[in-house]
Order: C-alpha cells, then structure tokens, then sequence
C-alpha cells in the first residue's frame, strides 16, 4: 500500500498536509479512536480518508446529510476512489445491491445515514465486510449537549460492537468542551484523544453592528467590500425580499432555501460556485458541503440561535485565507424574536402528542408496525390537511426525533433510477417477442451502463431527445417496463422524509421525558444568552469571546474585529491598556474617585494615555458614575 504522503500527492496533489492533519491521521493508524476538531474549511474529511486509503477493506462513514454525503461520494469517485452510499431514500433492492457491492467489489467507502446502522440488512451484511475504520462526521450530533443532537447517532455504539477493534474517527468543527468530553462517551472511546487545532481564524474580521434600517447599511456593506458574499436570514419568505432588494440596487443576487425544486437549487449554487452570481441570499440550508475559498464576506441579518451554528456559517468565509468579513446585524427586535422562538421551539406536550397521532394517521401507521418505514412529505400539505400550524408542527417533529421516535430528513432530490432485471439473453428474448419494445429497449441499454448491475440514474428527456419520442411517452414506456418486471424503474422525487425509528405508537404512549424537555429548553436558553452577549458586547475581542466559548483560553486579541478597531484608537499596546486597566480597576474598587484624583492616582503612565483608557472603559460599560457623579468600577 502507498504511504500517507503518497496517497496525498497522488489523489489530492498536495505534497503538504495542513496543520495536525498528519497526527490525526498517525493517532488513526496507531489503532487509537481519535476526536478530531478543526475549524471549518480546515479538512476533515482528509483526516478519515487517506487512513483509510492506506489500509486494506473499508471505510464506514456515518453522516447526518444525504446532501453532504452525495456530495462527498462524487468528490471520491470524480478522483478514481470507490464509493457509495447508504440512505433512507433507498428501496430494499438498491439497498441489497450497494451492500453487496461493499461485500465482494472492493469499495474504499461506505457513506451511512445514522437510522440505516441498526436496519437488519445491515447488520447481516457489515459483519462480512473488511471494514477498517468506523468515521463519524458532524460528531457533536452524538452529543445530547450539542446543539443538534440526533438520537439516531446513538447506534453508533451498537455499530462498534458489531466491529469490535475497529478505530473510530471522529471529526467536528463546533463543540464546547462539555460536548468534546460527551462526544468521547457516547463513542466509547477506550481512552480520551482529543486532538484539536484551534478554532482562531486570523484572516476573518468579526463585525457586529446594531443596525435598526439593516437594509440600507447592508447594501452600504455589499458595495465597499468587493468579492463574492454569502447572507444568512432566518425563514424562506426573506431570503426573496433581501435578493429582490439588492438586485434592485444593481447587485448580482439571488436566494436559495430548502423549498425550492431541486434544478432551482443547483442552478443558484452553481452560478454562484463559478462567481457568474456574486450574493446568495439564503436560509441555513446553504452552505453544508459547500467548498468556496473565496467569499470574501457572510453575513447574519438575523440573530442565530447558536454560536456553534454562527461560527461554522461565518467559518464560510475566507478559506483562502485572504481577510474576509463576518458580519451579524442585530437590533432590540431580534432579541425579541429569539426569546420568542425559544418558546416556539418547545410547544406543550399536548402538541407533539397530538402532531405525533396525524403522522400516523397521514402514513396509514399501523400501531406496533412500522419501524424503519420511510415516508414522502409535504409539510403544507400535511398542515392543510390536518388544520395543524406549521410553526408548531416542525418543532413537534423535532422533539419527536430528539426523543428518537421518528427521524426527519432534509429535501433531497433522487433522479430517476433504472435497473435491468432479466440477463442479457432474456432481454434479447424479450425484444424478439415484443418488437414495438425492441428500438427503446436498444437506446436504454446504448445509453446508460452498468444497468444489468446496479440502478442507475436516468434522464426521461434526454432519452426523448434522442429518439422519437415525447417525455411523457418516455415515462409511459419505462412503467410498463416495470410492471412487466423487465425492469425496476423508480422516478425521481424531492420531497423529505420521515422515517419511523420505533414502531409506531398509540399517542397516549409517547412520552416525552419532562426532565428531557425543560434541560433542552435551558440548554437551548443559554445557547441564546450567549449569542445576545456576543451580540451585545462591545468590550472583549470578538474572537477572543469565540474561542473562549468554545474552550480556548488564550487572550490574544485578533486586532481586527470591530471592539479590536475601536481599541486600536487609543493608540496603546495591550500591555500598556492591560497595565492601567488593573490599576484602575484596583483602585476604583476600593473607594469612588474623582477624575482627577484617579489619573494622578495611576503612576509611571502618561495622562493622556490614562484618560483614553478611562473614558474607553467608560463608553464600554466598565466604569461609571454613581450618584455622586464619581467615577466606579462597574461589577
């Protein structure tokens, strides 16, 4: 097998990895179950990639993501790397074929969503395959901490005991220490290993700004700084007004969101990719998997709902490492709005229950039947039907999936799929007996190979194109096919899912564990305090407050940030500022002073330094007067 290096020059061709990429990749092939924390765009996919390229067998991959996960298979097989993948959107057969082909046709890897690990299918079959290493990617999802639990990640455990000795990789680049302490847990790791590069991103300038008219200062934005952007809003109904607005005021832009068909989709994102398209204007369903090294600025026109989220969103920006601008608006009404979702979020009990009995009811659940069933669905169409709100609805889902009762998956659109069922001696026979078959039949098996093997995609219009033939009448051919049983047709689709983890219940069953559900709403509070500190902070470097937040202690201010900026004024080193800001702070907190009193209290500093310092400590909050008009130290 070639080395490490080798496999990186000849696949990826670099001759360098990037920093601590090599010791993660060491720490996996010594055996060890390793936790690797990288900021965003810092590679982690490398880390589990290239052990897994130098060993013997395959890689098991669990991801939360269909989208992320196709986009990971096509990125390996682009570069001649086998790979597939293992998902909820599947029929049975296409599931038998892929595990087959993990089994006996020397796939590197298996991409795995988390409710196909505990399928029966599954388990059977990963017992006969030559599996290397186990990675989890989005790790923090394993953690009942983090701010996207997925109960569903929990199997992993069952995984490993199905593959005893086999090392675990798992990667994250959002986790406090609670959550980098849990991840190692759940995942049973035999001993703690941890290997973290830091989260500080120098060449990202973080910028909040309270802004009531954010439009106009937006647009203002959008102009000074040039380059392609990327802006974040909270709801799909936004993402059109900001795109329309900028547009109108002559700025290449467009919107994205989840609810958009799937050409819609990758047309935006690829006019995007190729800077035909400078601003995409989207919800958070953007960005995941997205590997831009140029966007030279995101930003939040929404407050987010946590830092860990804001972080990986704003991490989007400035890959190349070239400065690049954070930037979050807020102003009095979005903290309104956020304390507000908070309460959204968690609907009364009564709710999830009674949302919970008319899934059943639209899916024709049978009670005590049913566990990993997938379903089509249309949120609207299920809110119409049932008179439900939709707000309350997709919050119930979620605490439903938190409890591990159903799993809910994002929109991903399948192109149509064929796979020949009979050989190639029976399909010969066929068109003999069935002439008015025989030309389509012949331009189906001339256009697409590997058909006799496996399902592969298919594209009705382009098979009309090329021949006589209107789409439709495509569609009508390949049917009857089907229904023959010549072959396996399945057509494309785009709508979510919701997948039964359990067997469906009777609505008075489901629990929905009080102490579960008050110790999610305080998490979730105190994600929300800190995003309104970091908000609302205009003393500590912004930086600084993330990486601390994230369990980095080093205070070294990045020097760019706005607080930094503003600092910067004073035209004082950090120590001289770190210098007077002690003494003031010693003593102001014996005794209230007099201006006048208190500089020429500070010794061995000039006074116009001491001055800037005290009235920079004043405009942040950190001194002020009482009732006496004396100067205090603020506690």
């Amino acid at each position: 097998m070639e080395n490490i290096n080798q496999i990186l020059t000849r696949y990826w061709g670099h001759t360098h990895f990037r920093p601590l990429q090599e010791d993660i990749i060491n720490s996996a092939l010594e055996g060890k179950d390793t936790l690797a924390l990288l900021p965003t765009g810092g590679g982690k996919s490398l880390c589990f990639q290239i052990p897994a390229l130098s060993k013997d067998g395959i890689c098991i991959v669990v991801s939360p993501l269909i989208a992320l996960m196709k986009d990971q298979v096509e990125f390996l097989v682009s570069k001649g790397i086998r790979a597939t993948m293992l998902h909820s959107f599947m029929t049975s057969r296409e599931i038998d074929i892929t595990l087959d082909n993990c089994i006996h046709g020397n796939y590197k890897f298996l991409y795995v969503s988390p409710e196909r690990l505990t399928t029966d299918i599954f388990i059977a079959r990963v017992k006969q395959m030559n599996v290397n290493f186990i990675a989890v990617d989005e790790a923090h999802c394993i953690s009942q901490w983090g701010y996207d639990f997925r109960p569903a990640y929990l199997q992993i455990t069952e995984l490993r005991k199905i593959l005893p000795g086999i090392p675990v990789i798992a990667l994250t680049a959002s986790a406090t220490p609670e959550v980098v302490t849990d991840i190692q847990k759940q995942l049973d790791f035999k001993q703690e290993n941890a290997i973290r590069l830091s989260f500080e991103r120098k060449n990202i300038a973080y910028v909040v700004q309270k802004e009531e008219d954010k439009s106009a200062r937006l647009l203002k934005l959008v102009n000074n700084v040039k380059g392609s952007g990327i802006i974040y809003v909270r709801n799909r109904r936004k993402t059109e007004e900001v795109a329309l607005f900028l547009k109108q005021n002559g700025v290449s832009a467009d919107f994205y969101h989840a609810g958009l068909m799937h050409d819609a989709r990758s047309s935006k994102q690829e006019a995007w990719l190729n800077d035909r398209l400078r601003v995409i204007v989207c919800t958070n369903a953007f960005g995941m998997g997205i590997n831009k090294a140029a966007v030279r600025f995101v930003v939040h026109l929404d407050l987010p709902e946590s830092l860990e989220a804001y972080f990986q969103e704003a991490g989007r920006a400035g890959r190349d490492e070239k400065k690049a601008f954070a930037v979050l608006f807020y102003n009095e009404a979005d903290r309104i709005n956020l304390e507000r979702n908070i309460d959204h979020a968690y609907p009364p009990v009564d709710d999830i229950k009674k949302t919970y009995l008319a899934l059943c009811n639209y899916f024709n659940m049978v009670i005590g039947s049913g566990k990993g069933s997938s379903h089509d669905f249309d949120i609207t169409e299920f809110c119409q039907h049932f008179a439900l709100d939709a707000g309350i609805v997709a919050n119930s889902i979620k605490l439903l999936e938190k409890e591990g009762y159903i799993m809910a998956t994002e929109s991903f659109y399948r192109p149509s799929r064929v796979h020949v069922l009979i050989s190639n001696k029976d399909i010969y026979k066929f068109q003999v007996e069935h002439p008015n078959y025989d030309a389509f039949v012949k331009l189906l098996l001339r256009s697409y190979e590997g058909i006799f093997t496996n399902y592969v995609p298919i594209n009705e219009y382009n098979l009309a194109r090329r021949s006589t033939l209107k789409e439709e009448e495509v569609r009508s051919l390949l049917q009857r096919l089907d229904k023959m049983t010549v072959i396996s047709y399945i057509p494309q689709s785009s709508k979510p899912q919701i997948i039964y983890t359990e067997d469906a219940l009777h609505p008075g069953n489901v629990e929905i564990a009080k102490k579960n559900y008050s110790e999610r709403k305080e998490r979730a509070i105190q994600r929300m305090e800190w995003v309104i500190h970091y908000a609302t902070n205009t003393r500590k470097c912004r930086s600084e407050l993330l990486l601390s937040y994230f369990g980095e202690a080093e205070e070294v201010r990045c020097g760019i940030c706005d607080v930094c900026l503003e600092r910067n004024k004073l035209e004082l080193s950090d120590l001289e500022f770190a210098t007077i800001a002690a003494q003031l702070k010693e003593k102001l907190g014996k005794q209230p002073m007099e201006l006048t009193d208190l500089v020429h209290s500070v010794k061995q500093i000039r006074e116009d330094k001491i001055i800037k310092t005290v009235q920079w400590l004043m405009d942040n909050g950190k001194i002020e007067n009482d009732e006496e008009n004396k100067l205090v130290w603020k506690k």
